[in-house]
Parts: C-alpha cells; sequence; structure tokens
C-alpha cells in the first residue's frame, strides 16, 4: 500500500468517527476532500453516498439529493443505502415539530386502551394498576411487561382475567358501543375467513352506529384495500387519522393505500411519519427507502418534492382543520346537532384536566336522557366524510351551569345524550326528568358496601378498596368473591391501585369521594392516637430499649401491625395476658424497626422497647385488644439521695456484670444473640425517663417469670428497682452454689 493510499485510509476512518460522533460537518469535508483527489472520470461511488448521507444530516437536504439522483442515474444506488437519510428526514420533522424521540401515543381518553386506543373491550387490569383490551395484551409482544409501566408481570402465566366492574360499567355506559364492538369482532372473523364483502357490511353497521371509532375505519380501510377499492380506503385511513393523530396503524395504512394508488410522493410522507412517530418500524422504513429510491431515478419529476419537512403537516393541525371545517361549512340543523354530538362523545371518553371549570362551580355527572335512536334502517353505506355527521346515541356529560353560563347554551337544539344544564341551578325548579344512569353503586366494594377507595384489581379480575382486600386476606389467601387462590398475589405484597378506577371515582363521584376519604383520614387520626385506643399485642413481656422479635400469624395481629405501619407510629403495646381483665395494668410501648413478610401472610417484626405506661381502659378494635393509657416515668433525686443512688447503681451494675460472666458459654451465646452485649454505665443515671438501660436488659435475661417481671415495669424508682434487681442476683448466686 502507497503513502497515499495509507493516508485516505487514515482519513477515511477518521470521516466514519466523525459522523458517529455526529460531527456531520467534518465527515462531509473529509470525503468531499477524498473524492476530489480521485483521477479523473473515477467515481467511488461509495465515498459520493457516504457525503450525501453526511449532508442529509448536516442538513443540507438538496445537496445530498442531487447526489443521490446521480448515483441513481448510474445505478448506483439501492434501497438499503437511503437508510440513513430516511432516519434523517424522521429526525428533522421530529424535531421541527417538537415531539419526543420514542413512540408517539394518541391523546387518551379515560375508558380507552393505551395500546389499541379505542374503547376498552374485554378490560384486563395489569397487577401494575393499567388497563388494556384482552386481545391488545393477547397481541402485545412483550407480554410478560405492562406496556406503559414496563413493570414484569410475573406470576400471571398471563392467564388474564376481565375486569369484572370495568366490564360492567362499560356495558352499561357505552351500549352502542359496546354494540359496534360486538360487530367489529365479527367483522374481524370474516375477515379472516376471506369473507370480505360480509365483513364490510358487518363495519358499515358499526359505524353507522359509532361514526368516530377510529378503529373501525381503520379496519375497513384494510377491507378496501383486500377488495382492492384504494380510493375508498385512502378515506377510512384518512379519517382515522384525523381521529388519533397520533396513531401509528392509522399512518402506515394510508401511507399503503397511497402507494397503491400510485401517489408516490404522498405515500413516502406518510411513511416517513410512521418512522417519526416510531423509529424502529422496519414496515415503515423498508417502504420509505423503496418509494424514496423511486423517486430518485431516472424518469421522475425533479421538482420541489425533496422538501419534505415542510410538506408534512403536524397532526394536531390535521385535527384540527377537519374541525373547523365541521363547524364553519353552516350545515343544516341536523347536521350541526350530529357534529356537536360528534364531539361530545369524546368529552364521555376523555379525562377532564379538572373537575371544575373556572370561574364557577361545576360538577360533571353522565346523564342519559330520552334517547333519539340512529336510524339504522338506511342500507347505504356512508363515506368516510358524511360518516362524521351521523348523529350519535352516545353518553355525555352533565354538570351544574352558573348562571352567566347559561346564554351560550340558549337557543342550541341538543342532540341525544348531550351536556344539558341543570336548571334548578339556575332559576331553582326542576326540569330535567332525566335519569342519571351514573349510579354510585356501579363502583361500590363489593367488601364495605362503600365507593372504592384506593381501588385495587386481583388477578381473577375482582375490584377491592385495597384495607378491605388486605383484611380478607388476613384470614383467607382466596379471592372473597370466586374464591380463587391469591397466594401468589399475596406473595408479592404490591397491591397496586387501579388506576382507571380511580380516575372514574374521581370525575363522576367527586364528593362521594370527598366523603369516602375524609372518613379515611378520620379512621387513620385515630389509630394515630397514642393515649387512646393504643393497640395492644397480648403476649409477652417487653422492656425499654430491648430488642422484642415477634412472629405474625393471626389474622387481627397481621391487621394491627399494618395499621401501625399505615399510620407512620410504627408503634404497639405490648402486654402479658390477664385471666380476669384480659392484659395486665402495665405494659411497654414497642416501636417497629423493620417487618419482613411471608408468601403466606405471616411475618416476623423487628421491634424495639420504648415507653412504659399503665392501663386506663380496656377496649377492642377490630378483633385486637386496645386501650386508653398514661406513660409512667422514673422520679428524680437531688443531692445526697442521688449519691447515694449511684452508689448503689454502680454496685448493682458489678454484681449483674459478675453473674451474667459466670453463666456457661452455650447459654451466653444464645443470651447475645437475641438481645445484644449487655448496655454499659451511664454517666447521668436520670437523663432517660425510664432509667439506665442495662436494668431492662438484665431483667429481660433474667430466668423470672412474666408475673414476676411485671412489678418492675409498674416502678417509678430506680432505688426500688435497683433494690430489687439486686436481691433477685443474690438469689440467683444462692441457687446456684446449691
Amino acid at each position: 500500500m502507497s503513502t497515499q493510499e495509507a493516508d485516505g485510509s487514515i482519513m477515511l476512518e477518521f470521516a466514519a468517527q466523525a459522523f458517529q460522533a455526529k460531527n456531520f460537518q467534518l465527515a462531509c469535508e473529509i470525503y468531499e476532500r477524498q473524492l476530489q483527489e480521485q483521477q479523473a472520470g473515477v467515481v467511488d461511488w461509495g465515498l459520493l453516498l457516504q457525503r450525501a448521507d453526511c449532508l442529509a444530516c448536516s442538513g443540507k437536504l438538496q445537496d445530498a439529493f442531487d447526489l443521490y439522483r446521480k448515483a441513481a442515474a448510474h445505478k448506483k444506488l439501492c434501497a438499503d443505502q437511503l437508510e440513513n437519510v430516511v432516519s434523517c428526514l424522521a429526525d428533522q420533522i421530529r424535531t421541527k415539530e417538537a415531539l419526543p424521540v420514542t413512540r408517539q401515543e394518541a391523546k387518551l381518553g379515560i375508558l380507552t386502551c393505551k395500546e389499541c386506543q379505542g374503547l376498552l373491550s374485554e378490560p384486563v387490569t395489569l397487577l401494575c394498576g393499567h388497563t388494556f383490551c384482552k386481545k391488545c395484551l393477547d397481541n402485545y409482544q412483550s407480554r410478560s411487561q405492562c406496556k406503559v409501566c414496563k413493570l414484569t408481570q410475573e406470576g400471571t402465566e398471563h392467564n388474564y382475567k376481565v375486569n369484572v366492574v370495568l366490564g360492567n360499567i362499560i356495558s352499561k355506559w357505552f351500549p352502542c358501543e359496546v354494540q359496534a364492538l360486538k360487530l367489529r369482532q365479527d367483522g374481524n372473523a370474516l375477515f379472516k375467513d376471506n369473507k370480505l364483502d360480509e365483513a364490510l357490511d358487518k363495519y358499515n353497521e358499526a359505524i353507522k352506529l359509532v361514526s368516530l371509532d377510529h378503529l373501525l375505519y381503520i379496519n375497513r380501510s384494510m377491507i378496501h384495500l383486500s377488495l382492492k377499492s384504494y380510493e375508498l380506503a385512502l378515506e377510512d385511513a384518512d379519517t382515522a387519522c384525523k381521529l388519533q393523530p397520533y396513531w401509528l396503524k392509522g399512518h402506515l395504512s394510508k401511507a399503503q393505500a397511497l402507494a397503491n394508488l400510485g401517489k408516490t410522493e404522498d405515500a413516502l410522507k406518510e411513511f416517513i411519519f410512521c418512522l417519526v412517530l416510531d423509529t424502529e418500524n422496519k414496515t415503515a422504513k423498508s417502504e420509505a427507502q423503496k418509494l424514496l429510491l423511486n423517486l430518485l431515478s431516472p424518469g421522475h419529476s425533479q421538482g420541489d418534492f425533496l422538501d419534505i419537512l415542510q410538506m408534512i403537516p403536524h397532526p394536531s393541525r390535521i385535527k384540527g382543520c377537519l374541525m373547523n371545517s365541521l363547524s364553519n361549512s353552516e350545515p343544516s340543523s341536523n347536521t350541526q346537532r350530529s357534529c356537536r354530538a360528534n364531539m361530545e362523545y369524546k368529552k364521555t371518553l376523555t379525562l377532564p384536566e379538572q373537575n371544575v371549570l373556572p370561574g364557577c362551580n361545576t360538577t360533571w355527572k353522565l346523564l342519559r336522557p330520552a334517547e333519539n335512536k340512529v336510524d339504522v334502517e338506511n342500507k347505504e353505506t356512508p363515506t368516510a366524510e358524511a360518516s362524521m355527521n351521523i348523529p350519535l346515541k352516545c353518553h355525555l356529560l352533565k354538570r351544574k351551569l352558573c348562571s352567566d353560563e347559561t346564554s351560550a347554551l340558549q337557543g342550541l337544539e341538543l342532540p341525544s345524550k348531550l351536556l344539558k344544564r341543570d336548571t334548578t341551578a339556575v332559576d331553582g325548579t326542576d326540569k330535567d326528568s332525566s335519569i342519571s344512569f351514573v349510579d354510585p353503586s356501579d363502583l361500590d366494594c363489593s367488601l364495605c358496601m362503600r365507593l372504592l377507595y384506593e381501588p385495587v384489581t386481583t388477578p381473577c379480575g375482582h375490584t377491592y378498596c385495597l384495607k378491605c382486600l388486605e383484611r380478607c386476606l388476613d384470614h383467607n389467601p382466596k379471592c372473597p368473591l370466586c374464591k380463587e387462590d391469591l397466594c401468589e398475589y399475596l406473595a408479592m405484597r404490591n397491591f397496586c391501585k387501579t388506576e382507571l378506577m380511580e380516575n372514574l371515582t374521581t370525575i363522576f363521584f367527586p364528593e362521594e369521594l370527598k366523603e369516602r376519604r375524609t372518613v379515611y383520614e378520620e379512621e387513620i387520626a385515630e389509630l394515630s392516637n397514642l393515649n387512646k385506643n393504643v393497640p395492644i399485642f397480648v403476649c409477652t413481656m417487653a422492656y425499654p430499649t430491648v430488642p422484642c422479635p415477634l412472629h405474625i400469624f393471626e389474622p387481627c395481629y397481621r391487621l394491627m401491625i399494618r395499621r401501625c405501619m399505615e399510620t407512620g407510629t410504627k408503634q404497639f403495646g405490648m402486654c402479658i395476658g390477664d385471666s380476669v381483665k384480659g392484659f395486665a395494668e402495665y405494659g411497654c410501648m414497642l416501636e417497629i424497626r423493620n417487618v419482613e413478610f411471608f408468601a403466606d401472610g405471616r411475618s416476623v417484626v423487628d421491634s424495639i422497647g420504648k415507653r412504659r405506661f399503665k392501663v386506663i381502659q380496656h377496649s377492642q378494635r377490630d378483633g385486637y385488644n386496645t386501650a386508653d393509657i398514661e406513660y409512667i416515668e422514673d422520679e428524680k433525686v437531688q443531692g445526697d439521695n442521688y449519691a447515694e443512688l449511684f452508689t448503689l447503681h454502680d454496685s448493682v451494675y458489678d454484681q449483674a456484670y459478675t453473674w451474667f460472666n459466670t453463666l456457661k458459654p452455650a447459654l451466653k451465646s444464645r443470651i447475645l444473640s437475641h438481645f445484644g452485649p449487655m448496655p454499659a454505665k451511664e454517666s447521668d443515671l436520670q437523663v432517660n425517663p425510664n432509667g439506665p438501660a442495662w436494668c431492662w436488659w438484665i431483667l429481660a435475661v433474667l430466668p423470672l417469670e412474666s408475673r414476676a417481671q411485671l412489678p418492675f415495669l409498674a416502678m417509678t424508682s430506680l432505688k426500688d428497682r435497683l433494690t430489687s434487681i439486686r436481691r433477685v442476683l443474690l438469689f440467683m448466686c444462692r441457687a446456684r452454689t446449691r
């Protein structure tokens, strides 16, 4: 290899690195210099195309396409070599329209599927709380992950069960849409059997029922493509794109229809916009490269078709043009009502940003007025544009209007199931005889019979309040309704709230939800009181500063521990049992440091003693004991009494230390592993209201019965406690010598 060839190879390597680093200007200059150094009449087409890629990526599209055309004219260009320029065009459009790099999704409505963006069909709620159509989950490639949060769905085995509550709500609130969905499913089955004409009839009937469902239009477009009715296919695909501007499937179908009609430039624009929405879509990328190659080949127009950035309008502007054309075309009264109904239909599926309109007290409720049935007798197949004007039998919202808003509605003849004003809010008379079909009972918990609060959906498809479900699982790891085994679900301990159910309660029942939340907060506040109705664990002796590990398996104590964690206090009382009163008069508060749950619901609680208390009143709550208590502290002494106390303290400490060190090594090892080492002496005996920590440690270690240990908790004199400990130690030493 000559020196010149070696230098050229090094420069090309630098150019490749510059291109990878997105320094397109430098790479372009290197490629240009290398091309200039070649012999006259000799063209390195590989270098020329690499320079064209650099020009395209740096925004010099016209110069880049001149080079591509030159290569195409000499038959040195293939579709695969246009991958960079196609991706570059998509990136520039995305940047110009301020769209994120990730795949775009349409603005989803409250009852729409996040995958197909249509009304939920057989809604399935995953363990993460997000809801999809069952069919969408079955078709989703990465079935082990949620499409929204990417959470792995462990333990479900993809045996998706329909959310019972949501399924009933959708059937009740949207009967027309559900009927259209059934027709769409029938049409899909006929399409698979290649019964195209029959499938087309099903879709025509469905669109008469619901004229703003993009899924109906896109599926009918596919049927028209199969029938080679490309104009009709384009019309339906275009309507679907206007209804869902950021829906990939709609633009992909539109591009395919345009390509079949020979509209190469328009098809190329649509395929590139598909890449704007999804950079990894192989079909769109491949087709865009093929079409671009055709446009660059000799014999095609060399006009301004390459200025693609100016030719592709923003989808939101497409939708805006559609709505403007509907509102500004001076339609007849029936058409005007139809357009308004279509717009209101979209409102029912869309989650508003606020429940109350600015400037007035507005409450939104769904209303079902007297029905205006759609004329389904007309057998004529509607066109895509005409179908936009078919009156809808859809469910709309009712709100209370303040007086200054009523003028906006005067003179309008509203369609069926539309926004109607509550006349009682205006003139005090109830003129609205319509029956509200959104009942709070639709969103009731089947366990507490109250409005769902923090709703959680089990793998079997039933929805409960989170606290209600947890209490049931404390007793039995099965679904309260269908009795399906929920052991795996319980073992996960990850009860995510159902997002859609929370949104429904927030929108349609804000007052009821507010009352429900108030009741819950009052309950939490009451449970947080560490003087009144304090939860009491009746088990063993507990002492201040001494660890007290517990094994929790009884349902009532599972509930008690969970409530202590939820309230944030992380504290409960520990008392020994009493045959007369149920539990002793004195006890010790325990603070939870950690809880380890087992798959079957049992748990091990790591707790440590805090303050001593005296029981004032015994009571119970939800199966476990509670008490009104008052806390007790040691009395403080001064002067000569303190000096005497200090001397006694040192003497008893040395005695206790000596006794512990004379124990057998095996016993000492068990004590140290359970209670830890003996605390050291404290310089200030009265700094802790419970006295020195070592006193409680030695009491926990001494082999005394609970009844013999209980008086030590009640003592408020450190001197008396030290004296009693000394007596016990003397007794233990004498018993050992015998």
